[in-house]
C-alpha cells in the first residue's frame, strides 16, 4: 500500500477510534485527539486537572481501543525508583533474576507524578527517553510502542515535588483538563449509575501502531511549515533579535528546538487525521497551545497582571 492510501485508510480509523473511545468517555475530545496524536507522534503527554476527570478511566479506554497494555502507577512520597523500572531478586536455586517493574508496559499512567521525589521522578523520565532501563548495569529495552501519560494535581501543592521546567520539556504535550459541561456532566451521571458495563473492542494492534508512527515521520513538510514552526518557536525566546514586545514584557524563558520538533511531528499527525497529504500552517497552529504552554515561563509581571500564557501564545501565532 502506498503511503497516500495508508493515510486515506488512516482517516476512517481514527474516526472509529474516537467513535470507541467516545462509548465511554463523554466529552473531552479535544484531550483525548490531543493523547491520540501524542501516540501516534511517538511523544509523551503531561494531563494536568483536578480530580475526579476520570484521567484513569480515559488511558485504559484508549489503550484497549489501541489493543495495548495499560499499567497505572500511583506515585506516592515513598516510592522508590526500584518500585517502578523493577530489581533483581535471588530465585530458588540462588541465582539472580531481573523482576520487571510496572514500568514495562507500552501504555504508563504515572498518576500525580508531582506527589515523588525527584530521584524516582528521573527512572520514569530516563524510561521516557531512552525507550530502556539500566539495573544492575545491564540494560532492558521496553516494548514498542511506549507512551507515557503523567497526570499533574494542581490543587496540593504541599508536599510535593513539582517537575523543574528542563524536564516538562520531555513531554510533548501539556494537557488541560477542565471541568464537563452541563449537558456533558448529566450524560456522564445518566451512565456511570447504571448496571451497564461499555466494552471496547481493540481497533489496532501494537505493530500496527508502530507501522503508522513510521508512516508519518515519513509524511514530507513544506519548506514554508517547518521555517513558520521554528520562528514561532524563536518568537518565545524574549533575547532572541525577533522577538515581540509582549513576549518581552512577560516571558522570562522561551522554548528550545525540542518544541519546533514536536510541533512538526504533531502537525504531521494532526494533518495525517484529516486526510492531508502535508501539514500546513494551520496544522501547526493548531498542535500550538499544547506544545508551547508547558515549555514557556511567565515573570512575576505577567502573574500580576492576570495574563495567561494561552493569550500570549494566540498573540504570536
Amino acid at each position: 500500500m502506498s503511503d497516500a492510501k495508508a493515510i486515506d485508510a488512516l482517516v476512517n480509523r481514527f474516526n472509529d477510534l474516537k467513535k470507541e473511545i467516545g462509548r465511554v468517555v463523554i466529552g473531552q475530545e479535544t484531550v483525548v485527539e490531543q493523547i491520540i496524536i501524542s501516540i501516534f507522534s511517538g511523544g509523551h503527554a503531561l494531563l494536568i486537572g483536578v480530580p475526579g476527570l476520570a484521567k484513569t478511566l480515559m488511558v485504559n479506554t484508549i489503550a484497549q481501543a489501541l489493543g495495548l497494555d495499560f499499567k497505572r502507577i500511583q506515585f506516592t512520597p515513598d516510592l522508590m525508583p526500584s518500585d517502578i523500572v523493577g530489581s533483581e531478586i535471588l530465585d530458588e536455586n540462588r541465582t539472580f533474576k531481573f523482576l520487571k517493574g510496572p514500568v514495562f508496559s507500552n501504555i504508563i499512567l504515572a498518576d500525580e507524578i508531582n506527589r515523588t521525589p525527584p530521584k524516582t521522578q528521573a527512572a520514569l523520565l530516563e524510561a521516557m527517553q531512552e525507550k530502556a532501563v539500566t539495573v544492575a548495569g545491564k540494560q532492558y529495552k521496553l516494548d514498542a510502542p511506549y507512551f507515557v501519560l503523567a497526570t499533574q494535581n494542581p490543587i496540593e501543592q504541599e508536599g510535593t515535588y513539582p517537575l523543574p521546567e528542563a524536564q516538562l520539556d520531555r513531554f510533548m504535550f501539556a494537557i488541560n483538563l477542565k471541568y464537563p459541561s452541563y449537558e456533558e456532566e448529566v450524560a456522564i451521571v445518566k451512565a456511570t449509575t447504571t448496571d451497564q458495563n461499555n466494552s471496547i473492542r481493540a481497533l489496532f494492534n501494537a505493530s500496527e501502531i508502530i507501522d503508522y508512527q513510521q508512516l508519518i515521520r515519513r509524511i514530507p513538510v513544506a519548506d514554508n511549515v517547518v521555517e513558520y514552526a521554528v520562528k514561532l518557536v524563536g518568537k518565545t525566546r524574549p533575547h532572541a533579535a525577533g522577538a515581540p514586545q509582549i513576549v518581552k514584557d512577560y516571558i522570562d524563558w522561551g522554548a528550545g528546538p525540542r518544541a519546533s520538533q514536536n510541533l512538526i511531528l504533531a502537525a504531521k499527525t494532526h494533518a495525517a487525521m484529516r486526510g492531508k497529504y502535508s501539514p500546513d500552517i494551520e496544522n501547526v497552529q493548531a498542535v500550538a497551545q499544547g506544545v508551547l504552554g508547558h515549555r514557556l515561563i511567565k515573570n512575576y509581571k505577567a502573574e500580576a497582571e492576570g495574563l495567561t500564557l494561552e493569550d500570549i501564545i494566540k498573540v504570536l501565532l
